[in-house]
């Protein structure tokens, strides 16, 4: 789910704050200390604090949270549904400091989850691998390592990993006289974003007016330290991105992508919602896409798009985002919120949101089940989403985190490469105003 620059999240099909299901309120005005019970004591009211897209919903996602109320009679389910990720957790943050105004269940993003699970934090959470009922051992290794706190205490459940594609549209592509099939796609670029580059160039030469190769360079530069294994942190998990290659090797495809006119100038997931109305008008021809943009592109590109994108294997295989589910330890219901979070998160539940959401499943056996390695995905036609996306999910080489990942990635990308796209600042100088915020903003 990559929102924000640390989007999942997943990342998001809704405007910039979205109520998704009924009785649903913001994120910054909800809160399990609130009215959670009906007249008389009968229904507990559980909350799920949530960013981008997870596809629990009754609306447009797995319609799961229907399906658990109807087995659980006495459980009423509200999501609240932040777009911007790192608003998001600015927010989270700042209830969890008080202890007040937090959902019954909240989700984390991989960026921000060694924070979650570090000393100031580790405190706040119930032990999910004690309480609910979770299979703790059903989940990819790597995905509980990196919810587990230094005393063991597991405090996030698995939700998706974030496999990357290119997602294009063959439209666009037909018109800029390049190849449509995905398979001569993916040749275009294979091994190489630097091969990525100079297929936006050749498309710009008899690119349809109005239309850009891709969307956004933030996303490009996200795409591109995604795939790379040493990104934010050095491999003891300290913040180092100034002598990171990852970051080194996105940053300057970023700019190259910016000042070389390749990009639609978009910052992804912003607020008013130009970003989502460029997919559905047909701005670009190129996203990069892990596993859930697929249900962002379905939702924002609309009907009138439906068999126009298409799903081509990336440049280099990379994990871009991912989530998890937490409980607040403060909430009236911790107990109910726990199992309803296990349930959310177990493999059968995985398996119903990638056939209607496209989120790859964090959980083994349904990663390489026929459900996800034979899924297609209605809106995307006759591609092979499962294949293409458990292919990339087997070559993915998790990077080292650091608890400041996620914010560091959002000043490289919303105060480094946006200036640079949108407003000409020189790349040197957007560095260095980025190394100034981390100074200012991060007590290492």
């Amino acid at each position: 789910m990559r929102t924000s620059s640390s989007r999942r999240g997943r990342r998001a099909a809704v405007a910039a704050v979205a109520a998704v299901v009924t009785g649903t309120t913001l994120l910054t005005g909800c809160g399990s200390d609130s009215d959670d019970a009906a007249p008389g004591g009968g229904k507990i009211t559980l909350r799920v604090g949530t960013f981008g897209s997870f596809g629990y919903d009754d609306k447009t996602g797995a319609k799961l949270y229907a399906e658990y109320e109807k087995s659980h009679p006495n459980i009423k389910i509200e999501e609240s549904n932040v777009a911007d990720g790192q608003k998001y957790w600015d927010t989270l943050k700042l209830r969890l400091s008080r202890n007040s105004g937090l959902a019954d269940i909240q989700a984390v993003e991989v960026g921000f989850i060694a924070e979650a699970t570090g000393p100031t934090m580790a405190g706040k959470w119930v032990d999910l691998s004690k309480e609910g009922g979770a299979d703790i051992g059903a989940f990819l290794d790597w995905k509980v390592k990196q919810a587990t706190t230094a005393d063991g205490k597991v405090i996030g459940l698995g939700t998706d990993i974030g496999p990357m594609a290119i997602c294009y549209n063959k439209d666009l592509f037909a018109k800029a006289k390049l190849p449509t099939e995905r398979d001569a796609v993916a040749k275009l670029w294979a091994g190489d974003w630097g091969k990525f580059l100079e297929t936006g160039r050749t498309y710009q030469k008899s690119a349809p007016a109005g239309t850009s190769f891709h969307d956004s360079a933030s996303g490009l530069f996200n795409a591109v330290v995604s795939s790379d294994p040493v990104q934010y942190a050095d491999a003891n998990g300290k913040l180092d991105w100034e002598n990171s290659p990852g970051v080194k090797k996105a940053w300057d495809t970023a700019v190259a992508a910016a000042q070389g006119g390749l990009t639609a100038k978009l910052r992804q997931f912003d607020e008013k919602g130009t970003w989502n109305a460029a997919f559905k008008n047909s701005k670009f021809a190129t996203v990069a896409c892990p596993s859930w943009m697929t249900g962002i592109i379905k939702d924002q590109a609309g009907p009138a798009n439906q068999g126009k994108w298409d799903i081509a294997a990336p440049p280099v295989a990379g994990n871009w985002g991912g989530a998890f589910l937490a409980v607040p330890k403060s909430g009236k219901h911790a107990k109910e919120a726990a199992e309803l979070a296990a349930w959310l998160t177990a493999p059968a539940q995985h398996a119903k949101v990638f056939a209607v959401n496209g989120n790859i499943p964090s959980s083994k056996d349904t990663l390489t089940s026929s459900a996800v390695q034979d899924a297609k995905l209605p809106y995307f036609g006759d591609t092979p989403v499962g294949r293409i996306f458990s292919s990339a999910a087997a070559g993915i080489t998790p990077a080292t985190i650091s608890r400041y990942d996620g914010q560091v990635k959002t000043f490289l990308t919303d105060n480094g490469i946006l200036d640079i796209e949108q407003r000409g600042t020189d790349p040197a100088k957007a560095w260095e105003n980025v190394k100034k915020l981390v100074d200012d903003k991060i007590d290492q």
